[in-house]
């Protein structure tokens, strides 16, 4: 089952700065958090594993602990500015209040510890409406932070296809781009936005592209339009066993256990390679098979089946 992430589209839209690995680690809380049968409070601590790290954005399981051990140091100093209206008068208000009030390590087991602030809890966990939810698979493999901010954005208006004008500041601030960072516009289009387009048109289930608003010959606001892809077809819609030969199924069980989409069916501690073999087993299993169909294509399987 894929693991889904949920943000409350005030946190979405507000503007924050955090790199990728500060990013990434967010997401795992975030699926920690709604996995807790409990709920969570101002008072749960959540455990990242550095192996589940690693699995999920397939890294190497020697260097995961170090990268989420400094991601949840820097994330101990990150702000969030969200806006929201006050409900006396109407008038529209600012805040900035901290990710985490709390970090901590287990060396030994290669845990890490944060715990959000009581006002990000609410903006994480109430399950609502006006929530924006999407499988962490979908931005497992993009690896600029600015492309998994603009991927959030732009499905928070998944029901349009499209976004409304963003004024550039305003846009910059929310991607987490600093104010001395790429202020020539063709700096910024090309390290920022291209950069998150050409990534969110490669590795996620959207298409978009990016639309230039001017005054006169200045560009004052950027839009954005995106559509859906078209789910890939399974490779055997009858559900039929397929024939691999034994350098095929060593071949695409590889291929496979690489796959992000398909971390979270692994066993828990297991390494790649000791994934590849499981999935290798179960390619040669008629009960089994089945389930990898799907993906059989997306690794180079070709062959029609009759």
């Amino acid at each position: 089952m894929a693991e889904l992430v949920v943000k409350d589209n005030a946190l979405i839209q507000a503007s924050y700065t955090l790199d990728l690995a500060e990013q990434r680690l967010i997401l795992l809380a975030i699926i920690e958090a709604r996995n807790k049968s409990q709920g969570i409070t101002q008072d749960t601590l959540l455990e990242i594993h550095a192996s589940s790290y690693a699995k999920q954005f397939n890294i190497n399981d020697k260097t995961a602990y170090t990268v989420v051990k400094d991601a949840s140091k820097g994330l101990f100093d990150r702000y969030v500015t969200y806006h929201d209206k006050n409900p006396k008068n109407g008038k529209d208000r600012s805040f900035h209040c901290r990710w985490i009030d709390k970090t901590g390590i287990e060396p030994d087991s290669g845990i890490v510890y944060i715990r959000f602030t009581s006002d990000v809890i609410p903006l994480i966990t109430r399950l609502e409406s006006h929530f924006t939810s999407y499988e962490i698979d979908k931005v497992a493999n993009l690896t600029s932070s600015y492309a998994i901010r603009l991927y959030e954005i732009l499905i928070s208006w998944r029901e349009v296809g499209k976004t409304p004008k963003y004024e550039i500041n305003d846009l910059r601030s929310k991607l987490g781009v600093e104010p001395k960072q790429y202020q020539r516009m063709n700096n910024f289009k090309a390290r920022v936005l291209e950069l998150a387009i050409d990534q969110i048109n490669e590795h996620t289930d959207i298409t978009a592209n990016y639309n230039q608003h001017k005054r006169g010959k200045v560009i004052t606001a950027i839009s954005f339009s995106f559509k859906h892809k078209k789910a890939p077809e399974p490779i055997a819609k009858d559900n039929g066993f397929i024939k691999l030969s034994e350098p095929q199924i060593k071949l695409f069980s590889n291929k496979l256990a690489a796959l992000s989409e398909l971390g979270s069916l692994a066993p828990i501690g297991a390494s790649t390679d000791e994934y590849a073999q499981v999935i290798a087993n179960e390619l040669r299993d008629t009960n089994q098979q089945q389930k990898y169909h799907k993906y059989l294509s997306k690794v180079g399987y070709q062959q029609k089946i009759k």
